[in-house]
């Protein structure tokens, strides 16, 4: 297992279908921001899916890192919208 975080900005149009793709994986924790833990065949699986749904000027960002515990420190500034988890 990897824990991974997944950043995006995609085109107002492509953001339900990649929130929705997200959803079925990982944790919603921000507007435009999942985490959670993931086998290395979900990682393969969530890549090529998300490759299919974004076009020219999209952007996602996936950090892989090898667990959860090697994130050193989790800083939240401001307020924390409530979002929920599927």
């Amino acid at each position: 297992m990897a824990y991974v975080i997944v950043v995006y900005d995609v085109n107002v149009e492509r953001q339900g279908k990649v929130r929705g793709l997200l959803k079925r994986f990982l944790t919603h924790v921000q507007r435009s921001v999942f985490e959670g833990e993931l086998t290395e065949s979900q990682i393969f699986f969530l890549k090529r899916e998300l490759a299919k749904l974004i076009q020219n000027r999209d952007s996602i960002i996936i950090y892989v890192l090898t667990s959860k515990s090697s994130i050193k420190d989790r800083i939240t500034l401001g307020e924390k919208e409530d979002y929920q988890v599927l």
